[in-house]
């Protein structure tokens, strides 16, 4: 088990918050196979680095002992009488994912199914490693992914989200890689090396600006590029230029020094 700073004590996830960076740690060995216990326990813990000012970055991995990022819903879960509570459970998960303000840094080193796959195509960026396999085979089950349905389309273009559905094949991680769903494949010994790297690239980083650039890149989604640009433009204008740390970047640039930043 492990506990939270708050007090609050997880039996299927681990929660370590230490120097800007929150590790949710998934913990159901060896698959990682999501209970709706599982999926309470995440978006409660996700929801709760809300208003943990000192979180800059939250990372969402397997425990080492663990063979798969995540094998997707446990099977009993999907039962008619059961099915309501599992994507209500689901559903929060990916709600707190979206709107936390925090980069969500996503580590698949292992297969990636169905609810699994969601899960890791929800993180803001996801380093993977030639272990690493993405699938929704849901359709072979005779049911569809809910939220890869509407998740894949953005992220991979809607005639490869098309494909990985209706056939149900899985991508390699070199080919997640090529559609964009993953931004990195690293060789599993570099693996802790590079994910530190892009953690503390992220974490120097201005707090709220990093929340600010989130919020614009999310909510212009699929909207027309007019009203696109002009919350955009709203946000910066109104929002960012407030900040100290705004100004602090030009003069550190002025200064040939690295800022010092004052907002949290």
């Amino acid at each position: 088990m492990s506990t939270t700073g708050e007090g609050l004590t997880y039996k299927y996830i681990q929660l370590d918050i230490s120097t800007n960076v929150a590790r949710v740690t998934l913990n159901r060995p060896p698959h990682n196979v999501l209970t709706v216990d599982m999926m309470e326990e995440l978006a409660n813990a996700i929801e709760g680095l809300h208003d943990q000012r000192q979180v800059r970055a939250i990372l969402i991995q397997a425990a080492d002992d663990c063979t798969a990022f995540s094998a997707g819903v446990a099977v009993e879960e999907s039962r008619s009488d059961r099915v309501f509570q599992m994507l209500e459970a689901f559903q929060s998960v990916f709600r707190n994912m979206l709107e936390i303000s925090k980069p969500v840094v996503t580590v698949v080193n292992g297969p990636a199914i169905g609810g699994g796959c969601e899960l890791a195509a929800l993180g803001d960026l996801i380093i993977a490693t030639p272990k690493a396999r993405f699938a929704q085979p849901e359709i072979k089950l005779g049911v569809f992914p809910p939220l890869a349905s509407i998740i894949l389309p953005h992220v991979i273009g809607p005639k490869r989200a098309l494909e990985m559905i209706l056939t149900g094949d899985p991508l390699s991680a070199e080919e997640a890689l090529r559609l964009g769903l993953v931004n990195r494949v690293v060789p599993e010994n570099l693996l802790q090396q590079e994910v530190e790297k892009i953690l503390a690239k992220i974490t120097e980083q201005s707090a709220p600006v990093l929340e600010m650039a989130k919020k614009v890149i999310y909510d212009t989604i699929g909207i027309p590029l007019q009203d696109a640009i002009k919350k955009s433009s709203d946000i910066y204008l109104n929002q960012l230029m407030d900040l100290d740390d705004s100004q602090e970047g030009l003069r550190a640039i002025v200064e040939k020094r690295k800022p010092v930043w004052k907002n949290q």
